[in-house]
Formats: structure tokens, sequence, C-alpha cells
């Protein structure tokens, strides 16, 4: 349709002609996203190339640095060989292939529970199984928090949302002691807040739950993999698990790939497999992806030294960047949030570790409610790595007065 004057009538696009902040962003030299990365590097799982320059790279949820293992690339590429790229259709038609059944029952015991269902995305994932487990005449306490996919989920839902202060115990009971009886409740947290780096309260959470009658919904995308004796998670980091009801993970963190799934007691998943729209109505996970999970499960159970790894690179990185001066949020997860507060101060800062060759995540609001520079820690990083971080860090920290 061409452009034409619209008298008197409010245009749609108006939103669209008046967003002026990311060309102002670009004008001024401090655009921070959509960084272009050509390929990863032979030289190292926690390298990558931008153009011909290796980056080192802090900004990756590649946790276990499974993305350039040998094994699961070899499985992607057998899956492509025997199934093709595609399925071209939805589970519920034509869409199921042997591996998803695998998967699906690799997962179950992995996460020891009765049943799982694979989604494509894991942002599908949540908006799939939120908005179908719950309806009109149910309520989801949600933290504040929570990431935008199971945000979403609550709101594609019938269900009333209300949301707690994050990580507020009192809050969250404040609000369960209010609801009508008569309302079924769905306590929706994520285990590892993925922003902020910390975790949910979960044996608070269970108490609560328990006493007020609700059911716990618990996001593992940054936990699975990394938290917990065998890798399930921040439930059972905390000795939960038996007491949450539906795990949600994803397959782009630890796993190496892309998807996501839900587990649960079997009458649970069958009831989302055969409600979720999202599920229903979406073509089902590629062939690669679904056998580079399988792998990636293989390596995590055989390889529990890849967690210790990780998860001592997380201790190394957050002590040192606090004992040089930088402002840390809390936590104990490999996600280490440095508070820089300015937006502009926040992608010069990003940019300037960038021409330094370090690849770092520049966060703004309303992402979060301070600007600030997340760092992921990956088992693959060495200590060479971790001492060329602070180096940069700290000599980039100080020109530019933010320690």
């Amino acid at each position: 349709m061409q452009q034409q004057a619209r008298i008197g009538v409010k245009d749609i696009f108006d939103k669209a002609t008046s967003y002026t902040k990311p060309e102002e962003f670009r004008r001024a030299g401090l655009y921070p996203y959509f960084t272009e990365f050509s390929s990863g590097s032979d030289s190292g799982e926690a390298e990558v190339m931008m153009g011909d320059r290796r980056i080192l790279m802090f900004g990756s949820n590649n946790y276990l640095g499974l993305t350039t293992h040998g094994e699961v690339k070899q499985a992607a590429k057998a899956a492509i060989d025997q199934y093709g790229t595609g399925c071209s259709g939805s589970r519920m038609l034509n869409g199921t292939m042997t591996l998803h059944l695998q998967l699906e029952e690799k997962l179950a015991q992995f996460m020891q529970r009765e049943a799982v269902l694979v989604f494509g995305t894991g942002f599908q994932t949540n908006l799939g199984a939120l908005s179908s487990i719950t309806q009109k005449g149910d309520v989801i306490i949600a933290d504040r928090n929570i990431h935008a996919s199971l945000l979403d989920g609550c709101l594609a839902s019938f269900a009333k949302t209300t949301r707690y202060r994050h990580n507020d115990m009192v809050d969250l009971e404040k609000v369960l002691a209010s609801l009508p009886s008569d309302e079924g409740r769905l306590i929706v947290v994520d285990g590892v807040f993925s922003m902020e780096g910390d975790t949910a309260n979960l044996p608070e959470i269970v108490r609560l739950a328990w006493k007020y009658g609700a059911r716990l919904y618990v996001d593992e995308a940054h936990g699975i993999g990394v938290m917990g004796a065998n890798g399930r998670g921040a439930a059972e980091h905390y000795g939960v698990e038996p007491d949450v009801d539906i795990v949600m993970g994803t397959f782009s963190k630890s796993f190496a790939s892309i998807g996501g799934f839900v587990a649960a007691r079997r009458e649970v998943i069958e009831y989302i497999k055969h409600h979720s729209r999202a599920f229903v109505y979406s073509a089902s996970l590629a062939p690669a992806n679904a056998a580079a999970v399988l792998k990636a499960i293989e390596i995590i159970e055989r390889e529990p030294e890849r967690r210790a790894q990780v998860m001592a690179m997380g201790d190394k990185v957050r002590r040192e960047l606090a004992r040089l001066g930088f402002k840390l949020l809390a936590g104990h997860t490999p996600i280490i949030p440095v508070i820089i507060g300015d937006e502009a101060l926040v992608c010069r800062f990003f940019l300037e570790l960038l021409n330094d060759g370090i690849y770092t995540n520049p966060v703004l609001p309303p992402a979060v409610a301070q600007g600030l520079i997340r760092i992921s820690c990956m088992a693959t990083h060495s200590e060479e790595q971790a001492e060329r971080l602070f180096e940069s860090m700290h000599r980039i920290g100080k020109q530019l007065e933010i320690i």
C-alpha cells in the first residue's frame, strides 16, 4: 500500500515513526545491539570470530561450552542425513519423529519426571504451557522479574495474573493470603533469573505453596546443566524437586541447541499436549536440534566436571570484579551483572570492551531497573582468559570512571 495522508485519523504507524532512540544511539556511535559474528573459532569454545577478529566471548549462555563440541556437531549432522533438515508439520499431525520421542523419554529420565513435552523454542514453551494449563477462574502469582516469555504466557492465559516484589517472600505470602479459596493458584518463578543472576528462594516458595494450596511452575532455563548435583537446576540445588509441579527448560543454553520443554506428571503433560495452541499449531523441532540435545545430555551426565568448572569460574569472576571495585548484584551463579546505571555509559563500556576484543552483554531498561553489563561464564573459559577480562575491565572501568 502506497504512503497516503490520513487526515483526522490516527495512524497505527505513529508509534514507529516516533521511535527514534536506536537511531539516536547510532548517530552517537553508541548503538550496542545486533553485533555480527561470522563464525565460531577453532582455537577454543570460549572464542568467536567477528570478521577476521578473534573475540573472547563473555556474553554467551553456552554455559558448558557444548555448542562447538565435536560429538554434538556430529550428532546434528547425522540427524540431517537420516531425517532431513525439517519436519514440515506439527507434532500432532506429520511432525513427530522417532528423535522427538527419544528426546522426551531421555529428558523425563534426566529430570526424574513422569513425562516431558518438547517445544520448538524456549519462549514458545512458556507461552504454550502457561496459557493452556491456566484458565479463567485461576490466578497466576508471579515474581516481578520473571522472564518475558513467562510474562507473555501469563498474559496469554485467561487466568488473572498478579505480581509480587522480586524474591520478597513477605509480599508473596500477602498476595497468597488475599486470594479467594475458589481460585486455582499457580506460582511462577525463574529458578535462576537471567538478568540478575540470582536464584528464587525456592525453599520458602515451596513452604508458602503448600500452606496456601498453590501449584509451582519453575523456569530452569539458566539453571539446568549448571546447578544441582546432577545438573537439574535450582530446584535440585535447593533439594525441593518433589515439590515443584512443572519444570520448564530450554535447549539454547547448556543443551547447545534450540527449543524447550516442560516436565511434569503425565496427565499434566497430556493436557498441555492437546490444549496448547503454541504446540499444536507449530512445526516440530528440527531433527538436528533434537539430536544435538540428546548428545548434550549424554555429555552432561558423563562429564560432571563441566558444572564444577563453570561454577568455579563464576565465583572467581564475581570475587575479582568486586575486589576491583565494580558494583555487582548478589548471586552465586555463572551470571555476573555489573551495575553501571547510565545507559550511554553502559554502551560506551560495552563498545570499549569489544574494541579490546572482549564481548559482554549490555542490558538497558526496561529489561532491568538499572543499566548493566551482564557477564556470562562458561566451563571452557581458561584462567588466562579470565585474567584478560579482569585487566580490560579494570583499565577501561578506570578510564570511564566507573570504578
